[in-house]
């Protein structure tokens, strides 16, 4: 179990986003676009627990002295440095096993090692500096998506891209407003670049851009299909990111995009509600 706390199996509901090629490509029932979809969920969730391990190790001092953060395996000694080494040995063999059966192309290993790399990078100081850490953070979300469209071989819609984007600098822009209002300037040193009208405004700039760029993508996906039945998901998009905003402006949490989803039931029903939605709508 102290292993699983530390990989932060929670954190993993990120990596559905390799599904989104599979999903809007039209290949949901295809056995092995599925197949290689699920590879592709484990090589990123294996890739951000990897990450996760290299953190824990560098912050463990810093941990230490957290309120929340003490309770860590490495920080709270429940897990060794040895213990932890030995860990992430085992995730970087299990992802260049699954990454060589999968794909094995030029291409894979770049996103993958760019991954690993580009939050190390983060940990190591990025996010320290103002808007590149916001910048790193949705750069994540989008080498997932190209990842997973990668690996099926389908193309992706641009507008669909920058739903996505849009939507990632929205949440990591919640992220850091509750972080600064709850934990305070002190808690992170990029906050202190931070205003909480800054963040506010700029939230609602990039939930309005998502709403903006899904809703061009659903017209697209209409006029295609020669009907209108994708943009009767629009109204629902807008209720689950409005529900998502009462949230994280009415939640004492830090803000994070896993937590706030996880602990609202209502928000996953309506999730849930869009996912039925968006099958029938595309494959019926």
């Amino acid at each position: 179990m102290k292993y699983l706390k530390l990989m932060r199996v929670k954190h993993w509901l990120k990596n559905v986003l390799v599904f989104a090629a599979v999903v809007f490509g039209g290949k949901l029932f295809d056995f092995e676009s599925m197949a290689y979809c699920l590879c592709a969920f484990g090589i990123f969730s294996l890739a951000a627990s990897v990450v996760y391990v290299i953190n824990d190790m560098a912050d463990v001092e810093k941990d230490r002295l957290h309120p929340v953060k003490c309770n860590r395996p490495i920080a709270s000694g429940q897990v060794s440095f040895f213990q932890a080494r030995i860990l992430m040995g085992i995730l970087l063999v299990l992802i260049i096993m699954l990454n060589y059966y999968t794909l094995n192309s030029l291409e894979s290993w770049i996103i993958i090692i760019g991954y690993i790399v580009l939050n190390i990078i983060y940990s190591k100081g990025a996010k320290n500096i103002a808007l590149l850490d916001l910048g790193i953070l949705v750069l994540g979300y989008i080498l997932r998506i190209y990842y997973g469209a990668l690996v099926i071989d389908v193309e992706i819609s641009g507008w669909l891209y920058l739903t996505i984007t849009f939507a990632a600098f929205y949440m990591s822009l919640g992220k850091r407003r509750n972080e600064l209002l709850t934990l305070g300037k002190d808690s992170r040193k990029v906050l202190k670049f931070y205003t909480k009208d800054f963040l506010d405004k700029n939230m609602y700039m990039c939930l309005s851009l998502t709403l903006m760029c899904y809703a061009y993508w659903c017209e697209i996906v209409n006029t295609s299909r020669n009907n209108g039945k994708m943009l009767l998901t629009v109204p629902l998009v807008m209720i689950i990111c409005m529900r998502y905003s009462m949230d994280v402006e009415a939640s004492s949490s830090d803000g994070d995009p896993m937590n706030v989803i996880l602990s609202d039931k209502i928000l996953i029903g309506l999730g849930g509600v869009y996912g039925i939605l968006l099958i029938c709508f595309l494959y019926c």
